[in-house]
């Protein structure tokens, strides 16, 4: 049997990374890989490096679908050698790579990353970092994925630069972090810079080929703790209606009924204040939380919450659901605040949609909500959980304390039959 890192044969695909230091950073390995190609694949600044290849040329430019299949195809008869920068496991082509053509046919030859090279260059170590790639992503969540963080390392684009990042970090009042712009690593023309986010925020002196490290500036800083139960208070809300914002310990029953995971997609209708969206996006960093409102001062309020609570994978859908809810990706949990009259026709529509094994919790607080509710949900073929929270405060009352009591809310809970299964 021949093992996967024997030399007694080669594979039909080379997928070799490179620095900005061209061919003077590759091994000899690396270099006969490219010597014995037929076809040599990779960005236009990766093949500059080899003016004297003799074969085949394929430039990777946007689209890297047309390149995956020109070398499956050429793969079955000939060498091939894929040029990615740093590691191509890290966010790079490799992974592709390999899912196309399978991994007993692809060889990889790591580089060290940019990443890598960033820590290197300023001297810290890097096993506790969390790493986020924005080349070609949508930077939506980032700040609710940082907020769990003490250092990062994030690969940025012309769109998502380090000095976008900076502006965002300001916008949602989190920046309080130290940052490195680290440019072409490895080249004659490398450049480290420290900033602080204010700073930076305002630098667009930063070339297109960077890693931005972040760093907590403050040593105390410790993560937010896992389960948000933040008080109503702490919440920007529709006063005097102080009865507008879903209590906290109403709130905690319905976000652990709604089977969160940190990828969820989540659906909050009649968001309010948005409470309910921020721990939900809190739970779910990264996932996505569409905060539904039809009322314009809601509306306004959710979004400086937002902003407030350093929370941007929540997007604010101002209208009146269901028919409001058309155009979001269909969700995986879904929590209904408020109906504005229209119980019925949101739990139908909300259990049409739910993936199957999604969650549906319903907040009421009349008897006319509780019996719309219940009654919708059995219209499904579905039996509710339903619990009854009464639930009372101690308060001051002149040197004596004494229990408030919150208003009475029923929460019912629903889980959608998964294909093939009967209802619960």
């Amino acid at each position: 049997m021949t093992g996967i890192g024997s030399e007694s044969y080669r594979r039909a695909v080379t997928v070799v990374g490179i620095g900005d230091d061209g061919c003077c950073g590759l091994t000899s390995r690396a270099l006969n890989a490219v010597a014995r190609a037929q076809l040599l694949v990779g960005g236009e600044r990766h093949l500059a490096f080899f003016p004297e290849f003799a074969g085949e040329r394929l430039v990777v430019n946007n689209g890297i679908g047309a390149a995956l299949d020109r070398i499956q195809t050429l793969a079955q008869e000939n060498n091939v050698c894929v040029l990615a920068s740093g590691d191509p496991l890290f966010f790079g082509i490799g992974g592709l790579v390999i899912h196309r053509v399978g991994a007993e046919h692809v060889e990889v030859l790591p580089h060290p990353s940019s990443v890598q090279w960033a820590f290197a260059r300023v001297g810290m170590k890097w096993d506790d970092a969390l790493f986020l790639s924005l080349h070609g992503r949508n930077g939506h969540g980032l700040v609710t994925r940082l907020r769990q963080h003490r250092k990062a390392a994030i690969l940025t684009d012309p769109t998502n630069s380090p000095s976008a990042i900076a502006r965002k970090l300001v916008e949602y009042s989190d920046p309080d972090w130290d940052a490195w712009v680290c440019e072409n690593l490895g080249g004659t023309d490398e450049r480290v810079r420290r900033f602080t986010i204010n700073e930076l925020s305002g630098c667009d002196d930063i070339g297109a080929l960077n890693v931005l490290i972040l760093a907590r500036s403050d040593s105390a800083w410790s993560p937010p703790q896992t389960i948000p139960f933040l008080h109503e208070d702490l919440f920007a809300k529709r006063m005097p209606k102080k009865g507008l914002i879903t209590k906290r310990e109403v709130r905690l029953l319905s976000l652990a009924s709604m089977g969160i995971r940190r990828n969820s997609v989540i659906w909050d209708i009649g968001a309010g204040s948005g409470s309910v969206s921020i721990e939900a996006a809190l739970l779910a960093p990264e996932g996505d939380v569409y905060a539904v409102e039809v009322d314009p001062e809601g509306i306004e309020i959710c979004r400086e919450n937002l902003l407030t609570h350093s929370v941007d994978n929540v997007t604010v859908v101002e209208g009146r659901a269901p028919e409001a809810l058309d155009t979001l990706p269909a969700p995986d949990s879904v929590f209904v605040g408020g109906s504005k009259g229209s119980m019925r026709e949101i739990v139908d529509y909300c259990i049409h949609r739910l993936q199957p094994g999604g969650h549906l919790v319903v907040n009421a607080i009349t008897l006319e909500n509780s019996a719309e509710a219940y009654e919708a949900f059995r219209a499904q073929g579905l039996t509710p959980e339903v619990t009854l929270l009464q639930i009372s405060r101690a308060e001051p009352l002149a040197r004596y304390r004494r229990y408030e009591a919150l208003n009475p809310i029923q929460v019912f809970s629903v889980r959608k039959p998964e294909e093939g299964k009967k209802p619960e």
